[in-house]
């Protein structure tokens, strides 16, 4: 089973952007189930096709908002996550927020906020981050990128309920860059090669 709720690519930071589609979450009946997960955060989330069937183990609520940050998931997080009280959370954030030149030290500031809130409420709710990808269009962003995953990486093992998933690695070629065929034509977002990658790291 999958809910997604499709968005609009905006730009700016200010989260009452996203207030008319966020809105849509607050109609969605909670589904029932011991195995509930929900995936969140910016456009490669919500552009997922197939995630109900590649993670067919979990039921799925996808509530990926696209052109998200990790402060606008933070804004929105009991509307997007906590009304469903999942068993698990799967979030992919960092990747916009790199690319506006946030600080990644600031970007894992508002991380914490995320899990402190999340875990508030839950505490025995397990919490996957999905580090930044790689890609194309934004390779110039590669240095920060990597500082923002070490940083992410290095919060979840510090926490018996975070988990880093790495989906950086999996995603470069022999020569260290990007995969150049697993993307659509923005060179931003993936395409079914791409997701493949994402299944195997994620849902198996």
């Amino acid at each position: 089973m999958l809910l997604v709720i499709m968005t609009i690519d905006l730009k700016g930071q200010d989260p009452c952007r996203f207030e008319q589609e966020i809105s849509v979450f607050n109609e969605l009946l909670v589904p029932t189930g011991n195995n509930l997960v929900v995936f969140t955060g910016s456009s490669s989330v919500r552009m997922w096709e197939y995630l109900d069937k590649d993670c067919d183990d979990f039921l799925v609520v996808n509530s990926g908002f696209g052109g998200s940050h990790m402060s606008d998931l933070l804004y929105f997080l009991d509307q997007t996550v906590l009304r469903f009280r999942p068993a698990a959370i799967y979030i992919y954030e960092g990747d916009n927020d790199i690319s506006a030149e946030k600080d990644p030290e600031d970007i894992m500031a508002t991380t914490q906020q995320v899990v402190n809130k999340i875990l508030a409420l839950n505490p025995a709710v397990k919490i996957y981050f999905i580090c930044a990808k790689p890609s194309p269009s934004r390779w110039k962003f590669k240095t920060q990128y990597e500082v923002f995953n070490r940083l992410l990486k290095n919060y979840a093992e510090g926490h018996s309920q975070l988990f880093y998933l790495d989906v950086w690695n999996p995603m470069l070629d022999n020569q260290g860059r990007p995969i150049s065929d697993i993307f659509i034509a923005d060179s931003l977002h993936m395409n079914r090669k791409g997701y493949l990658i994402w299944k195997e790291v994620i849902c198996e």
